[in-house]
């Protein structure tokens, strides 16, 4: 026995699919970045910033180290590195 497909000629099954293809989607709302710093964050940065101290010590340094002044002690810089890695 054989069954007909009815004839449906005005329906297209994928006539739904087409339409979100070809219709403009609506402009998505605008978001913006936001960026908010914890306390503790701020705190950080105020810490990390160089001191007036510590930048004119830099300078002094650089000083030496450029018109050959700057005369490291050895036995200074084993104690340094000894303590940094029994650390």
């Amino acid at each position: 026995m054989k069954v007909d497909r009815p004839q449906l000629t005005g329906v297209n099954p994928y006539d739904a699919q087409a339409n979100k293809i070809h219709t403009p989607k609506k402009a998505a709302s605008v978001q913006t970045d936001k960026v908010e710093i914890s306390a503790a964050a701020k705190g950080m940065q105020e810490v990390s910033q160089m001191s007036n101290e510590r930048i004119d010590k830099i300078a002094l340094l650089k000083q030496q180290v450029a018109s050959g002044e700057y005369k490291p002690d050895p036995e200074k810089i084993a104690e340094g590195l000894v303590k940094f890695y029994k650390k």
